[in-house]
C-alpha cells in the first residue's frame, strides 16, 4: 500500500500527526515528520519501525523555513509521495477581541503551510505521476463555531485548497483529499476539558461528556488511530478515483 512511499507528515510530533506518522511507517513509507512537541518522544515511537523516519523543525509561520523542510524531504529521501498537511494551532476569542497576532499565526500555520507544502510536492509526485496530499482539516471546515473565527476561516480555507488542487491534479494520478474530524482527544481538546471541568467544578471526565453533547452525538471521541486509518485508505488504490473529497469522522456533528 504504502511500502517504499516517500511520506512529509506536518505537526507530528504528537496527537494525530505522530499517530498518522507512525501508522505510515509501519506499513513501510520513509517519513519526514515536523512539529513543536517533543521531539526526542516523539521518536522513540519509531523504534521498531522497518523505515527511515526523520525530523526537521521548521516554523511553519515562515515559507522559506516550509521550503528548507521540503528541500530536506526531497533530499534525503528521494521524493515526496505522500503529504498530510496536520499542523494547527487553536484560539478561542470573539471577534472584536481577537489578537491579530494569534489570527496571523493560526492563518499561517493551518492554511498557508499547506499551500507552500503543496506547491512545493506537487513537482515531486507529477515526475512519477503518483501522489497523495491528505489535508486534516475539521468538521470547523464544514460548519462554525462561536469564538473560533480564524480556525474556522482556516479550515473552511483549507477544504477549499483540497478541492482546487483535486480539480488542478484531476488527470493525473495525484488525488487530493481532506479529513474532517470532530472532537479528538488530543492535547489541544484537553485543554478546553481541563479549562471547563475547573469553569464549570466537575470532574473531568464530566467536563469531557458534556463537551461532546453539545456537538458529537455518538458521544464518543474520535480516535488519531480512526484518523491514520483513514489517511492509509486513501494512500491506497482503492481510493485512486476519490479526488476532492471530504471525510466526516465526527460522531454525527454535521448530520444535525
Amino acid at each position: 500500500m504504502v511500502l517504499g512511499k516517500k511520506a512529509v507528515v506536518t505537526g507530528a510530533t504528537s496527537g494525530i500527526g505522530l499517530c498518522i506518522a507512525t501508522t505510515l511507517a509501519r506499513h513501510g513509507a520513509d517519513v519526514v515528520i515536523n512539529g513543536f512537541g517533543d521531539v526526542d518522544r516523539a521518536l522513540k515511537h519509531f523504534q521498531n519501525s522497518p523505515s527511515n523516519v526523520l525530523y526537521h523543525a521548521a516554523d511553519l509561520r515562515n515559507p522559506s523555513e516550509i521550503e528548507a523542510l521540503m528541500d530536506f524531504a526531497l533530499s534525503k529521501m528521494g521524493g515526496i509521495d505522500i503529504l498530510v498537511n496536520n499542523a494547527g494551532i487553536q484560539h478561542v476569542s470573539p471577534i472584536e477581541s481577537f489578537p491579530t497576532e494569534q489570527w496571523d499565526a493560526i492563518l499561517a500555520i493551518n492554511l498557508s503551510a499547506a499551500f507552500h507544502t503543496m506547491r512545493l510536492a506537487i513537482p515531486s509526485m507529477k515526475s512519477s505521476n503518483w501522489g497523495k496530499i491528505i489535508n486534516i482539516a475539521s468538521v470547523h471546515g464544514l460548519v462554525a463555531s462561536a469564538n473560533k473565527s480564524a480556525y474556522v476561516a482556516a479550515k473552511h480555507g483549507l477544504v477549499g485548497l483540497t478541492k482546487v488542487a483535486a480539480l488542478e491534479l484531476a488527470t493525473t494520478g495525484i488525488t487530493a483529499n481532506a479529513i474532517c474530524p470532530g472532537w479528538v482527544r488530543t492535547d489541544l481538546v484537553q485543554k478546553q476539558i481541563d479549562a471547563r471541568a475547573k469553569m464549570e467544578a466537575v470532574s473531568t471526565e464530566q467536563a469531557a461528556q458534556r463537551l461532546l453533547a453539545e456537538k458529537q452525538p455518538s458521544l464518543q471521541f474520535t480516535t488519531p488511530e480512526q484518523i491514520a486509518e483513514l489517511v492509509l485508505f486513501l494512500c491506497s488504490p482503492a481510493a485512486d478515483n476519490i479526488r476532492g473529497s471530504t471525510f466526516n469522522l465526527d460522531g454525527g456533528w454535521t448530520a444535525q
